[in-house]
């Protein structure tokens, strides 16, 4: 709290009377640590023996002579520094002099990323009950209860930039939409009449995760296309749409939305409001497990998910089993699945065939400009409950079709020569 002129001058003649802090700070009633403070302060705005100094500057130094003194003054230093609500330290830098004093002091604040995750939890919390209920929807053909359609897709990166001449491939959010929602279309229509799909969205969905572009843990600026709540509603729109084709394929439609880097706040409130949007559908059902890892278990057959940002495709194998012990025990076919690296490897454990998958999402700038290469593809992967894998369907962006009359936004190329590759 700010100390008044008033104040500061009833403590600094009780220290001019006393003759040392402790009797000062005793009769004042106050600790002898804020006496001290107030003693400075006084000090430098001429209050304990010099003429009084300017508004707004402070005693630097005193050099005596017979009869008067020289008073060197600078600016006073301002009021002690208060953390803003909701803020945490970043960084500090400080300008010393010659001794190693401390002359100036920068600090960097950043905004609590749990206090923003919490408040979003809350707010998500507070209004999914006026969310409204999807309606049932009609399936229309017959499928084979014995059989698991799992959509494997990962890293799509709704709001990033990329330009053709730069990476390779133009992407923005309006390719984004169209070549998931493609996909989606097209895998479904191709994969086999199974009883249950598994929309596994495998994290990273969104390239940023809030109203700046950059990444929530690291910092680092990313390449944007838009604006975050347009991007929020692209991907809301995008994944009810494909929601709504998975249920007129299959009998039971299972949603995992899993947790990630660069958009952990994101996957929190899409689950927790497709748990709420389809709250009515009772063949939807959402994992909304605030956990990093997933398990879908399918008679002898177990199928885990993690995006693969904490643990890799050589060691991920071990949490699965621990963390869903009694799942592993109770299956003989173990499946794991991961992206993150946005490129393909299979490696068979003691404990399961771990896999990481590649993204139908192009490479931006940082991935291509480091050199970090690899194709774009999704695969719809086929299970039996009795026999493990069975066959898979990999799609690429071409493949798909469509995507010759996406074009991209961030070009000034006439439409016609603007195309996804």
């Amino acid at each position: 709290m700010k100390t008044s002129p008033e104040e500061l001058q009833r403590r600094a003649d009780a220290y001019r009377e006393h003759g040392t802090l402790v009797k000062a700070a005793a009769a004042l009633g106050i600790k002898k640590s804020a006496l001290h403070d107030s003693i400075k302060r006084a000090a430098e705005v001429g209050m304990l023996g010099t003429k009084p100094v300017l508004p707004g500057f402070a005693i630097k130094s005193i050099a005596s002579k017979e009869g008067d003194a020289w008073i060197k003054q600078t600016k006073a230093p301002g009021e002690v520094f208060e953390l803003p609500a909701g803020q945490v330290v970043k960084g500090v830098s400080a300008l010393v002099d010659g001794q190693g004093r401390e002359v100036a002091k920068w600090i960097k604040t950043a905004a609590d990323a749990e206090n923003q995750l919490a408040a979003m939890r809350a707010a998500v919390e507070a209004f999914k009950e006026d969310i409204p209920r999807a309606e049932p929807v009609q399936r229309t053909a017959r499928s084979h209860t014995d059989l698991m359609n799992f959509y494997a897709v990962t890293d799509a990166h709704f709001g990033m930039l990329a330009w053709r001449e730069e990476t390779g491939a133009d992407y923005d959010l309006v390719i984004a939409e169209q070549l998931l929602t493609d996909w989606f279309a097209a895998a479904i229509e191709l994969a086999p009449a199974a009883f249950t799909g598994v929309l596994a969205q495998m994290g990273d969905l969104a390239h940023y995760d809030g109203m700046e572009s950059k990444t929530p843990t690291s910092g680092h600026i990313l390449d944007a296309d838009s604006r975050f709540p347009k991007v929020v509603r692209v991907i809301i729109r995008t994944l009810r749409r494909i929601v709504r084709m998975m249920l007129e394929k299959h009998e039971r439609v299972h949603i995992i939305m899993a947790d990630a880097n660069h958009d952990p706040a994101s996957g929190a409130w899409l689950r927790e409001m497709f748990a709420a949007f389809y709250d009515d559908e009772p063949r939807v059902t959402v994992d909304s497990s605030a956990s990093t890892y997933y398990v879908v278990e399918h008679g002898k057959t177990s199928l885990f998910v993690h995006h693969g940002h904490r643990r890799n495709v050589g060691n991920v194998d071990s949490v699965f089993a621990g963390k869903f012990r009694e799942v592993y025990g109770r299956t003989q076919f173990s499946y794991a699945h991961i992206g993150h690296l946005h490129s393909d490897e299979l490696k068979t454990t003691n404990l399961m065939k771990v896999e990481r998958h590649e993204t139908l999402a192009a490479a931006d700038a940082y991935a291509a400009n480091g050199g970090w290469l690899s194709g774009r593809s999704a695969k719809v992967i086929t299970y039996s409950s009795r026999h493990g894998e069975v066959s898979r369907l990999t799609l690429s962006p071409e493949m798909v079709d469509g995507w010759s009359k996406r074009a991209a936004a961030n070009d000034n190329a006439p439409a016609e020569q603007r195309r996804v590759a």
